[in-house]
This record gives structure tokens, sequence and C-alpha cells, in this order.
């Protein structure tokens, strides 16, 4: 059996760049959650799954949620990436919605992203308007922490890629 694989579905590149990352620090084979099938990673002792963040879903889970019944005995974690800073409040509802079940136990580690309007798809760039307009209307002083962060990005590119943030999931992938 194999030590460990990272899994990652990336849009816009900064979760394949911490995937890179981790396969640098762990020595783990890499490979895209799409081209995975659950007969080759279940010859993994560890599994570790990076997705983006959007509408408060994470990009690729759906292959751990289908396959969680043939993953058992397995070490695994998710992390997920977000143009937003880390908030406790958000992580635990995307827990709460996504992490039921088999999953319900699987470690979740937030790494903060990028943010480029130019690269971003016609479609993710207008839901991103829309929600900056929407924003925009309330009083600054009321907004959450990824309120504040979408309106200071608001036409610039932002990387805040940091391997800091995966120093969790490096432990993990150490720990026995």
């Amino acid at each position: 059996m194999s030590k460990g694989i990272i899994l990652y579905q990336s849009k816009y590149g900064a979760t394949k760049k911490y995937a890179q990352w981790l396969q640098e620090e762990t020595g783990f084979d890499l490979m895209e959650t799409k081209a995975a099938n659950v007969r080759q990673v279940s010859g993994y002792e560890t599994i570790i799954l990076g997705g983006g963040v959007y509408a408060s879903g994470i990009a690729g889970l759906s292959f751990l949620k289908k396959n969680m019944d043939k993953l058992t005995n397995k070490k695994i974690l998710v992390f997920c990436v977000g143009a937003s800073p880390y908030d406790v409040e958000a992580i635990e509802q995307i827990k709460k919605l996504h992490f039921k079940d088999g999953l319900r136990n699987v470690p979740l580690v937030y790494c903060r992203g990028a943010w480029n309007e130019d690269a971003m798809t016609f479609k993710d760039r207008t839901l991103c308007k829309m929600l900056q307009k929407a924003v925009g209307k309330k009083d600054p002083s009321t907004y959450e922490i990824w309120e504040r962060a979408l309106m200071s990005a608001v036409g610039q590119k932002c990387d805040w890629t940091d391997k800091k943030y995966l120093e969790p999931v490096i432990k993990f992938s150490q720990e026995d």
C-alpha cells in the first residue's frame, strides 16, 4: 500500500499551487480529482483532498462523499481554498453543511487563495460583481470578514497563498 495521495480540484490555480507545495513537502502522489478512481485511491493509506470554496461548497468533495464507504480505515483530510481571510464561523458553516455522515470526523483546513477578476470566467466575474454591488449597499462598519475582503479586492489582482496555511496538513500527513 502506498503512503499517500493528494487529490485536488483547482479552477484558477491557487488550490493546484497548494497541492504542488504539499507534494514537495510530503512526497505523496498528486492527481486531479476528476482523474481519480476510487479503486486506485483506496490503495493509499493517507488521502488529502483540496478544492476551492465556491458558494460555500468545496470543489471535488463529492468524490469523497460518493466513495467514503470504500475508503474506511484511511487517514483523510480536506483542505479548502478561498479568497476570504480565515473565519471560524464560515468554516464551521461549511463543515455543518458538507461534512455529514462518513465525513463527520474528517479534518478541514482552510488556506487563503487568490483573487484575479481578469482570470475569472464571465459567469464568476458577473456573480462577484453582483455580490459586490449588494454588499456595497451595506454600511461598511457592519461588514463581515469576507465582505470586507471582497470589497477591498475589487479591481485588484491579489495572491494570499502562503505555505504557512499547509502546516496543519503537513503535520497530519506525518502522523501515524
